[in-house]
């Protein structure tokens, strides 16, 4: 058993259920300046980077205390000069929308592509987008976690890339806080200048912070641009650089249970190999989901493999009613993100195995059945 009988399973998108050995690695305390911390943080930040499918030469990861956002705003407010800039942002979600907060907030200029919320961003509407203005920089979200949406990045790196005055002028902005991990992604390939996540996503570690793996010719660029002291990018990669320390005190027990996550993810054979358990747990909720009559928010060809979303049943189902059946079973899920469709969602991310997506789906059959006279049916909910 990876966890205690009477632990709950997060069938989240993060924080999520993580390995007893994870737990384990957190039962020590070190000196946020011990030696064997700082090589903790080294071996992180290498490690990152190899993830990414980039060059050590071209790219440096930057740790930064905080939840995932705190990366993403720290991202714009040190990338984006405070004079000439202007940014695109395109959204098909509730993460997506979070960018644009965070744009007006720093007063950063910006326009905003939108896609409906179950629908993924259009290529060719981007590249149109992209044709009749002019920008220094370009965000996305990777895999938007409000609904499961997966969007083509690095088709979209391509034409970020050709962009600008010259060819790689425009900064393209990538969060991939439940996607980096378990999806494969090449900084390389999709020409990313910055990408965006967390601990306690797809690499299986608790939350206390994020990262950002940079293009290091781009952030050497933003010496004095931060809106933010603490959420300054450049002055945390130049004291790491110089120290191999944070900043401000480190969240040190995140960073072993990460350490230990990452060598768990190598054991199980790199991102490939847990999205391949990622898939065969999201095959399993799939078919039993459909089998009990639940319909699903997205359409198949749009969807990842780490999280998807459900309609409501109609009346008289009651999601908390719902969830409060499921949470007695210690079976934990998410209600849904989105603006205009109540739905909820069921994470297959974590330490999670099919044999666990089954007990779910049982647990749901018998939770939902219970006060539920009759089956849903597609007609009814769709």
């Amino acid at each position: 058993m990876d966890i205690k009988e009477n632990d709950s399973k997060l069938f989240t998108p993060g924080p999520l259920t993580t390995s007893l050995t994870v737990k384990q690695s957190m039962l020590h305390d070190l000196g946020s300046r011990d030696t064997v911390f700082l090589n903790i943080i080294a071996y992180i930040r290498e490690n990152l980077i190899k993830l990414a499918d980039a060059s050590p030469d071209e790219y440096i990861a930057v740790l930064l205390q905080g939840s995932g956002t705190y990366a993403v705003e720290a991202t714009f407010s040190t990338s984006v000069p405070q004079q000439g800039a202007k940014v695109l942002i395109i959204e098909n979600g509730a993460y997506g929308q979070r960018m644009i907060k965070i744009c007006r907030i720093l007063n950063i200029p910006h326009d905003v592509l939108s896609f409906h919320e179950t629908e993924r961003v259009q290529i060719d509407q981007v590249a149109n987008k992209l044709k009749s203005n002019t920008y220094t920089h370009v965000a996305i979200i990777h895999c938007e976690t409000s609904s499961g949406i997966l969007n083509p990045i690095e088709d979209i790196g391509q034409l970020v890339y050709d962009h600008g005055t010259t060819k790689g002028s425009t900064v393209y902005i990538v969060d991939s806080m439940s996607g980096f991990g378990a999806i494969p992604v090449s900084l390389r390939n999709g020409h990313i200048t910055y990408i965006i996540s967390s601990a306690n996503k797809c690499i299986e570690g608790i939350p206390g912070f994020a990262f950002v793996i940079c293009k290091r010719k781009h952030l050497l660029t933003c010496q004095g641009q931060a809106r933010s002291l603490v959420l300054d990018l450049y002055d945390q990669y130049t004291y790491m650089e110089q120290s191999k320390q944070f900043r401000f005190t480190p969240p040190t027990h995140a960073i072993l249970a990460f350490k230990r996550a990452l060598d768990e993810l190598e054991q199980e054979g790199g991102v490939e190999g847990r999205a391949k358990r990622y898939q065969a747990n999201n095959k399993v909720i799939r078919e039993k989901m459909h089998a009990l009559g639940f319909v699903e928010l997205i359409k198949a060809e749009y969807q990842t493999y780490i999280i998807t979303s459900y309609y409501y049943p109609p009346a008289p189902f009651q999601f908390q009613t719902f969830y409060n059946k499921l949470s007695n079973k210690h079976q934990l899920i998410y209600p849904g993100k989105t603006t205009e469709t109540d739905c909820f969602r069921i994470g297959n991310i974590g330490r999670l195995f099919e044999n666990d997506m089954e007990t779910l789906a049982k647990c749901i059959e018998e939770k939902y059945f219970a006060y539920e006279e009759i089956p849903i049916t597609i007609e009814d909910a769709a």
